[in-house]
């Protein structure tokens, strides 16, 4: 397996982006892709690919100055997406994954990186934890319209 940096578009990427992140349609991915290829102070991507060089996982993470849910620091490197493909799952590729994102964060000036997943996803959350994350809280948002409609 083989961690690479993503500068440019790449169609493994662009599929699991798909895979991750369904209800967006593909031109807003290429959208949000170009967004964070020219704009590499504040976000990177990694893609694993297998001896074959086919990409079976990636990393999306940015660098964050707002407040992080959780965290003690300011910036926070922030792990924005992470996919493995199912049958790639438990070789390694994650790990990997989200080693170069903590790298690349350090370097950054990070002391913290920080993630979010869904109240219902428990298997983000075991994956998670594996990876040496700890859970710092739980949330539930709420929204009401006001005003005139």
């Amino acid at each position: 397996m083989k961690i690479e940096t993503l500068t440019a578009i790449d169609d493994d990427w662009l599929a699991m982006r798909l895979a991750l992140w369904p209800e967006a349609e593909p031109g807003q991915h290429l959208d949000e892709m170009a967004s964070f290829i020219a704009d590499a102070d504040r976000y990177v991507q990694y893609i694993a690919r297998d001896a074959q060089g086919r990409g079976i996982g990636f990393a999306e993470a940015s660098i964050r100055g707002d407040y992080v849910n959780g965290t003690e620091s300011s910036p926070v490197g922030y792990l924005e997406g992470l996919y493995v493909r199912p049958d790639a799952r438990r070789q390694g590729a994650a790990k990997a994954l989200v080693q170069a994102v903590a790298d690349w964060a350090a370097a950054h000036g990070c002391r913290e990186l920080a993630s979010d997943t869904d109240l219902d996803n428990v298997v983000s959350q075991a994956v998670h934890d594996r990876l040496g994350f700890a859970e710092t809280e739980r949330a539930v948002f709420f929204s009401r319209r006001i005003g005139a409609d």
